[in-house]
């Protein structure tokens, strides 16, 4: 496909970022030229300067030696100015770029491009591998823009969670409001990911700066201490005053000498205190650049999110002022890096000691504070990112979600064109459905490749989307809040000594257990090619009573099968009724149209496969 033909099928989202991006390209690549510029200028006046002092006091010109001296270090230090101020708005373009650059990809499922994301653990998760939640091309992966750990945990788990902390009614549908109202505040997500990245690239890890916090900062008798070598700080310097004058003999080294033994006893149990202070120092400038940026900010048009920060920036004592307190002590223990002036200043005063209590004090002040500055960081990335999925979707709907407070709401699950989030619009195919009523069960049929794996999939992650507050790839969709199961992905395990049917069963156990759970909201349930760890006879028999037995229960779902003997449940199951994918024919080759039909599947296409890739197929059968 050509470039005009790519863009003329672009989104238009997808052409307001590529026109973005080539924009900054070109202010980038014109400000590395005038950068590249400036430093030539840089080497040219310091070389001048060195030659035309050289030339003057070679020639006993001292005078204006000096004074060209001093000229050519003034221009230096002002094309040094404006050079650095330079630098640093390419840097804040440059970080700019990343973050447009990984909207794209994102829109365009480029997933070479989406930055790298560690994905949740979820072991035994009854959904998270099987409807593409976790893993290197996922909808986490693809969700992702946090930027902190308890972001990330956060979004996780509003995905992974559901079943197990579903929200209360209220709590969904405020999260769904603040996803809505930061979808159309791009710019701000945007400035956070800048205003963060500008102070560090990393992710703010917010259990680690509790543990830091938690740990003490001085040591048992650290005031005692300070008492003592404060008045022996203070008698050395009035002592050795007085003796300046003449007045007393030179009793203030005797002073001096217990300040100093007290000193080299006791200064390494405070050393900690200096690495301590630049981790904290470092994690809470990056809190404290995005609650700088969220002050400036109007929320007149955004209650919810106000709502949501103002716990924050309307403390007594918010992270600003906190953080310029902890970087004052900071900036004092950074002297430790200059030795002679550490110990010089440490000969005068207890500075050490000082800055240890004062970071002691500062510790215990901001520890019962953080916890909500982390817990309102977390709230809002994890909807931000959900609000950056919807921006980058416009199409998407917002789902009409039933929670569980809802009482006499019945299951149901109906949308109208319901796609896959996860492939290419270009290459996306939608279907209508409706599920609605308790033991409601859709049994789909159809040719190997004919799309039944993935629609159950787009199931899936549709409804995991929707309860965690997201728009969904649909033009509308109305659905009860449901704990959702599958058995799609199964894998044997020769660690846990388990085949892949005895996996299987194990899987349909948890599903039936949690569907005739008649407390809990209804399941959900996924079910693909049922059984077909075993034999034809066995399949179709297991198959039939654990259907019958899903007809009965506290769920509703869809079932896929090759067997079409199971079609024949739709005449004794009411509960029950067939669909199916078909395929297309050809002399050499089969094609798939992935649309949901009424009724089971006419056709089969095994053998056909098979004569196509060469294998051995009798020619009647084929």
């Amino acid at each position: 496909m050509s470039t005009s033909e790519l863009a003329s099928s672009a989104s238009p989202k997808e052409r307001i970022l590529a026109r973005l991006l080539a924009r900054l390209d070109r202010v980038l690549s014109r400000g590395g030229e005038t950068s590249a510029r400036f430093s030539r200028w840089r080497m040219a006046v310091f070389l001048a300067g060195v030659a035309f002092c050289i030339v003057l006091y070679n020639l006993e010109h001292y005078h204006l030696g000096n004074a060209t001296l001093a000229l050519f270090i003034f221009i230096f230090m002002v094309i040094a100015s404006y050079h650095n101020r330079l630098e640093g708005r390419l840097h804040r373009l440059r970080i700019w770029r990343a973050i447009k650059r990984a909207h794209l990809a994102r829109l365009r499922l480029d997933w070479q491009n989406i930055p790298k994301t560690e994905s949740p653990q979820a072991d035994g998760h009854p959904y998270a591998a099987d409807v593409d939640l976790i893993g290197p091309h996922s909808l986490f992966t693809l969700l992702n823009t946090t930027l902190s750990s308890n972001g990330r945990a956060r979004l996780a788990g509003w995905l992974l969670d559901q079943n197990t902390h579903p929200p209360g009614v209220e709590t969904w549908r405020r999260r769904q409001a603040l996803v809505k109202e930061l979808s159309g505040l791009h710019l701000l997500r945007d400035r956070l990911t800048l205003e963060a990245s500008l102070v560090d690239e990393g992710k703010i890890d917010g259990d680690r700066l509790i543990r830091i916090l938690q740990a003490p900062a001085g040591f048992a008798g650290l005031v005692g201490v300070l008492l003592v070598q404060t008045t022996l700080a203070l008698c050395t310097i009035s002592l050795g005053l007085t003796a300046a004058f003449g007045l007393i003999p030179a009793y203030w080294t005797l002073s001096f000498a217990v300040y100093a033994i007290v000193f080299l006893l006791m200064s390494g149990r405070a050393a900690p205190a200096f690495g301590r202070a630049l981790s904290i120092h470092k994690e809470l400038e990056k809190l404290g650049a995005i609650y700088r940026y969220l002050r400036r900010r109007s929320f007149d048009r955004t209650p919810v999110l106000h709502g949501l920060v103002a716990r924050v920036l309307d403390a007594a004592a918010p992270p600003e002022a906190y953080i310029k307190r902890f970087a004052r002590v900071s900036h004092a223990l950074s002297i430790r890096a200059h030795h002679l002036v550490h110990l010089g200043l440490n000969a005068l005063v207890p500075w050490d000691f000082w800055c240890a209590f004062r970071l002691e004090r500062l510790q215990r002040a901001v520890l019962p504070e953080i916890p909500l500055w982390i817990d309102t960081l977390a709230e809002l990335e994890a909807a931000a990112a959900l609000g950056n999925f919807a921006y980058l979707n416009p199409a998407y709907a917002w789902p009409t979600l039933a929670l569980p407070g809802d009482n006499g709401q019945s299951a149901v699950f109906a949308a109208r064109r319901l796609g896959h989030p996860l492939i290419p619009e270009s290459q996306r195919v939608s279907n209508d459905v409706e599920l609605k009523g308790r033991g409601r069960i859709l049994l789909v049929t159809g040719s190997n490749m004919s799309g039944k794996s993935t629609f159950l999939r787009t199931f899936g992650i549709n409804a995991c989307l929707a309860q965690a507050g997201a728009p969904v790839c649909a033009s509308g969709l109305e659905a009860s809040w449901v704990r959702l199961y599958c058995c799609i992905r199964v894998d044997d395990s020769l660690e846990a000594g388990l085949s892949f049917f005895y996996a299987e069963v194990k899987r349909l156990k948890g599903v039936l257990d949690a569907a005739q759970d008649q407390s809990a909201p209804p399941v959900l349930f996924l079910i693909d090619e049922i059984f077909k760890g075993t034999n034809n006879r066995e399949r179709v028999i297991g198959s039939r009573a654990f259907i019958q037995a899903l007809a009965a229960s506290n769920g509703f779902g869809l079932v896929t099968t090759h067997d079409l003997e199971l079609a024949e449940l739709e005449k004794d199951t009411p509960a029950l009724s067939n669909a199916h994918f078909q395929e297309t024919v050809t002399a050499k080759s089969l094609t798939f149209d992935y649309r949901l039909r009424p009724g089971p599947c006419p056709t089969t296409n095994a053998l056909r496969i098979m004569a196509l890739e060469g294998l051995p197929v009798p020619q009647s059968e084929a």
